[in-house]
């Protein structure tokens, strides 16, 4: 690194951490340095006094991430208690630290009557929710984004509003190297108990069809057609990506302690013992196979960040 770094900050900054610690499927090797920071005020100032050289790199809860085996280079940032609020505001509101679960958001909107109910089966966090424009059962982050406080790579804070975001599917942009902090989402307004049963609904149809107890990040690819034909967000309708695998003989498939799920094939599960290579490495055969048998060639959901492991 440089002689200017780190510099000091009121949050946590540890050298050498090992990521496989932070991630759901367990891989991953070490990062240069882990921030936590205290709030947002700490955080812009580690920004502003971090030189531009050196790469940062934004964590939730890994829910959706596989970190190569050799590590990321640079500043791994993870939003911790500071970023975890849930405010209930005016007019079917609610304010969000970008470290909350999106499950419980969910619950805590449900509790007064506020509809954000398709965030009760996404993992992770909504800072990871809002960056990849997540959604299921036909409902999407972009339908309930009101703004976003975000701290700039440079350390400054700005407000982004949604037509900054250009949202689409599975992304939005932010600048480059910022960070979001805190955002404000509105939903419909119906009754406690109408969504409180909407969320029970959808834990069961999850726990039917999808490997919950599994080590996974959830799907693995996005659906080959992101978009209806009228141009509107609708993976209800659209190809499913889980259909090509399964037809291209892959459901069940492995490599090492990485496996394409039985129950629902768009999964890769760490069935105890898996590398991040392991994982990647199933993906790019899926790829193969699902084009060779269709001509469709699948898209990443999960993202792969760092450093292969080098001999």
């Amino acid at each position: 690194m440089t002689e200017k770094f780190p510099p000091t900050v009121r949050g946590t900054i540890v050298a050498n951490r090992l990521m496989s610690d932070l991630s759901w499927l367990k891989v991953g090797g070490m990062a240069d340095y882990l921030y936590q920071p205290a709030d947002k005020d700490d955080l812009s100032n580690f920004l502003s006094n971090t030189p531009k050289n050196i790469p940062v790199f934004i964590i939730g809860v890994c829910s959706n991430l596989i970190v190569r085996d050799g590590g990321i280079r640079g500043v791994v940032i993870k939003l911790g208690r500071g970023f975890n609020n849930i405010d209930i505001l005016d007019n079917n509101k609610i304010s969000v630290g970008a470290a909350a679960l999106d499950s419980h958001v969910a619950r805590k909107a449900a509790d007064v009557g506020i509809d954000l109910t398709f965030l009760r089966t996404i993992p992770g966090t909504i800072g990871g929710a809002v960056k990849m424009n997540a959604g299921c059962y036909g409902s999407y982050i972009e339908d309930v984004f009101e703004s976003a406080s975000v701290v700039t790579r440079e350390g400054k804070l700005i407000t982004l509003n949604k037509e900054d975001m250009h949202f689409d599917y599975r992304s939005s942009e932010i600048p480059k190297g910022s960070i979001i902090t805190n955002v404000i989402l509105k939903g419909n307004h119906k009754t406690s108990v109408e969504l409180k049963n909407k969320m029970q609904s959808a834990l069961d149809k999850r726990s039917e069809s999808q490997p919950i107890d599994a080590r996974s990040c959830g799907s693995t690819f996005r659906n080959p057609s992101g978009f209806s034909s009228t141009g509107k967000i609708d993976d209800v309708h659209d190809l499913k990506a889980w259909k090509v695998i399964d037809n291209a003989g892959m459901s069940g498939a492995s490599i090492g302690g990485a496996k394409m799920s039985n129950k629902h094939s768009n999964f890769m599960i760490n069935i105890g013992d898996a590398t991040a290579a392991d994982l990647e490495n199933l993906g790019k055969e899926v790829i193969k196979k699902v084009y060779a048998d269709s001509g469709i060639k699948l898209e990443w959901e999960i993202m792969r960040v760092g450093e292969p492991l080098t001999e």
